[in-house]
């Protein structure tokens, strides 16, 4: 095997991962990494089965396997490799980095088991891992110098296109996202993120899909979050999640742009709808959703969803960050929750009121305390940010994952079967008694930007 030759793009030494001033570094080196390509068949019909292990040398072939030596970097004609501008350092048999690397593989639609030998690097090491835009995977796996430990999971993959029936019409700041790609795209961040291998290959699981707006979309930015982001933290790998809600939706625009297209064409038996929505319904103008308009979509849906096989679930609307002088809740969200509690009620459908739940828990945090979930922050705390962001809607990651919390909580209480797939050791959830803001620690993205999503 020859050794790549190295090269180095121009870059900026200002990257700092430990503060929220981070952009993509732009240092490239090129490396060398084997790449063991596997396909199984399986009872006549195949299953794809991809291993990436982490290598300066090369390896003796695997039987059935074709190893490829190939300079570590993402392209088209590849189809595999680590992003442009985050390559790490790869060292006996380790791949790490004292800043988040990404890495992707070029994929058809549809559920993925994603197993990750984890560590193996020089140094400690405390890796989280996300996919997609900003999907929380896994969080703070921590090993020591060399050593190393597995963990799995499960990514949902998507494209525009609906098969045989056009394609979604997306807004123009989803064009290039990596929700939309056909990539599967893993991020590796943390205190000097490291890994030996990826497997990936097609997962044949349940798939809960997620329809709702900015509060439960993949948001790809930093400082910005929502709960559908952080939901498959709390899953194990019996289930996917595919979070296709988008900023700005009401339940008449995810028709008209065939998002609900989209999930109907691959939604099967033993799958799961969630819908949340209510926050744009309710705005005057073209986009308004009356209260009668909403309940019938709301019922056409969970119809829809029944006829697939498939279990409809409907999410209250959590509250906006608005208190009155007594440090109560004030209700923004109209007659909304209430018409999906009697929607719920009439068609027999599992509810879970995050409306409910999240006054409970802004009033448990405080007016001030609330500051720390939603996006507030003072002038020039990112970069290009001359003003203070104040933004009563949408949540920082700690907003969203006590959210995402909150809709666990809900599972279990509506006897939901998919409660079996929460992950061992997640404690229940009350609302009243709120984490500790300190005590998460999520790193943050190199991805920022300072734009409101659509949708207040």
């Amino acid at each position: 095997m020859e050794k790549a030759s190295p090269c180095v793009l121009p870059h900026d030494d200002k990257f700092l991962p430990e503060i929220p001033r981070m952009m993509l570094p732009q240092k490239l080196f090129c490396v060398s990494i084997v790449f063991a390509f596997l396909i199984c068949c399986c009872s006549g019909a195949s299953a794809q089965s991809w291993q990436f292990t982490c290598t300066s040398t090369k390896h003796e072939k695997e039987e059935g396997a074709a190893e490829l030596t190939v300079h570590a970097v993402y392209s088209p004609e590849k189809q595999f490799g680590f992003d442009p501008g985050t390559v790490p350092d790869v060292k006996d048999g380790a791949c790490f980095s004292d800043k988040p690397f990404f890495f992707s593989l070029a994929v058809p639609d549809g559920n993925y088991q994603v197993t990750v030998e984890m560590g193996g690097g020089p140094n400690a090491s405390v890796t989280t891992v996300k996919a997609e835009s900003r999907r929380l995977m896994l969080l703070s796996v921590a090993t020591s110098p060399h050593q190393t430990t597995t963990r799995g999971f499960n990514v949902n993959v998507r494209t525009p296109q609906i098969e045989g029936d056009g394609e979604v019409h997306l807004k123009p700041r989803e064009v290039g996202s990596l929700d939309w790609d056909g990539k599967l795209t893993l991020e590796f961040i943390g205190r000097n993120p490291s890994f030996r291998s990826i497997t990936i290959q097609k997962a044949d699981v349940p798939t809960l899909y997620l329809a709702g707006d900015s509060t439960v979309v993949d948001q790809d930015k930093e400082p910005w979050a929502a709960w559908g982001q952080m939901l498959p933290v709390f899953f194990n790998d019996t289930v996917s999640i595919s979070d296709q809600a988008e900023s700005g939706e009401t339940i008449h625009s995810f028709t008209v742009e065939n998002r609900f297209a989209k999930i109907f064409s691959t939604m099967r038996a033993g799958d799961y709808l969630f819908m949340q929505f209510a926050h744009n319904d309710q705005k005057p103008g073209k986009g308004f959703v009356s209260i009668s308009d909403y309940k019938q979509y709301l019922i056409k849906y969970i119809q829809m969803a029944r006829s697939k096989g498939a279990t409809p679930v409907l999410v209250t609307s959590m509250n906006r960050r608005t208190f009155d002088a007594n440090g109560k809740i004030i209700q923004t969200l109209g007659d909304y929750p209430e018409a999906m509690r009697e929607v719920a009620k009439e068609q027999n459908v599992a509810l879970i009121d995050l409306n409910a739940m999240s006054k409970t828990l802004y009033e448990a945090l405080g007016p001030e305390g609330t500051l720390k979930a939603f996006v507030h922050f003072p002038a020039n705390t990112f970069p290009d940010q001359p003003l203070p962001l104040k933004d009563d809607t949408h949540f920082t990651d700690y907003g969203a994952y006590e959210l995402a919390r909150c809709v666990v909580k809900g599972i279990r209480e509506a006897g939901l079967p998919l409660a079996s797939a929460i992950v061992k050791g997640e404690a229940e959830f009350d609302p009243a008694y709120p984490d500790n803001p300190n005590a998460l620690k999520l790193p943050l993205d190199p991805q920022v930007g300072t734009v409101t999503p659509y949708g207040r």
